[in-house]
């Protein structure tokens, strides 16, 4: 178990830099026109998001210790091609966690 007052640190820490990361945006820049390059750039900061946090349960799943995860990857495939074929992002999540669900149900 981890102390109590290193436990306060950590969060009083990860707090200070979360809130120093943001203020560099909002406080210090906010206000001044941004490149377009960086515009450009930033428009793709949420479209890598979903995958970076999806992609280590496809690839390496932790509930099958690494082994194929028939499931995962049924539903990584189907969230992939829903969302090239609609251009929808919620109809792709949505299809992808009732694959997820369909499959772990029917599979066990």
């Amino acid at each position: 178990m981890i102390d109590k007052t290193a436990l306060w640190t950590v969060i009083i820490g990860l707090a200070l830099g979360s809130f120093f990361l943001r203020f560099v945006f909002t406080g210090l820049v906010g206000n001044r026109q941004m490149p377009q390059w960086l515009l450009r750039h930033l428009r793709y900061t949420a479209v890598a998001i979903l995958p970076a946090l999806v992609a280590p349960q496809v690839i390496w799943p932790s509930g099958t210790d690494g082994q194929f995860d028939l499931p995962r990857v049924s539903a990584a495939l189907v969230t992939l091609s829903v969302g090239l074929v609609t251009k929808n992002v919620l109809a792709a999540i949505l299809s992808g966690a009732a694959t997820l669900y369909g499959m772990l149900y029917f599979l066990g």
